[in-house]
């Protein structure tokens, strides 16, 4: 049985985020829980990622990020070198570009390696957090497959993607 571990963003995912939606489909759906959403740290939130893989067979363990927890699964990947399942990275914010003003430390410069497990970045053309280009770029470096889903926004609740089902389609792809 596959494990998904959800990995939300800065301030957490909502009661109307598709990550709340895909927690909801079944026991087998465990979101991470950080100990700071608003000022983030890269250092602790990618150890707590760790902590929370831990006594699960790593073949059996998919990431889901969305925006920042993308990043934060390029971090770990780099810092940890665990090799898993896979991890689908939903709208990974552009922390390098200037107008990502919020107060998260660590996670710049973003990493490029070739992250060593399958991936898929799913990127909108109108995200204001991270241009397509800059989404494709990241799919390029980490070695993902790239599904750019239209106009979409940051694929979040204020871009009405709640129960988004094309979202459980792709992931699906990582099985």
């Amino acid at each position: 049985m596959t494990n998904y571990f959800i990995v939300p963003g800065l301030g957490n995912s909502g009661p109307q985020h598709w990550q709340t939606f895909f927690e909801s489909t079944g026991n087998n759906f465990r979101r991470i829980q950080q100990q700071e959403w608003d000022a983030p740290a890269c250092k602790d939130w990618i150890a707590t990622i760790d902590d929370a893989l831990s006594g699960y067979d790593p073949a059996t363990v998919v990431l889901i990020g969305h925006s920042l927890g993308c990043s934060t699964i390029a971090h770990w990947a780099a810092t940890y070198k665990r090799k898993i399942k896979a991890a689908l990275l939903v709208a990974p914010s552009d922390v390098e570009n200037p107008a990502y003003t919020f107060p998260a430390t660590g996670f710049t410069p973003i990493p490029l390696q070739k992250i060593d497990f399958k991936t898929i970045v799913v990127a909108s053309e109108d995200d204001q957090w991270v241009t397509l280009e800059r989404a494709k770029f990241f799919a390029n470096n980490w070695g993902s497959e790239l599904i750019n889903i239209g106009k979409a926004g940051h694929i979040n609740a204020a871009s009405g993607h709640w129960q988004w089902q094309q979202g459980l389609d792709i992931l699906k792809m990582l099985d």
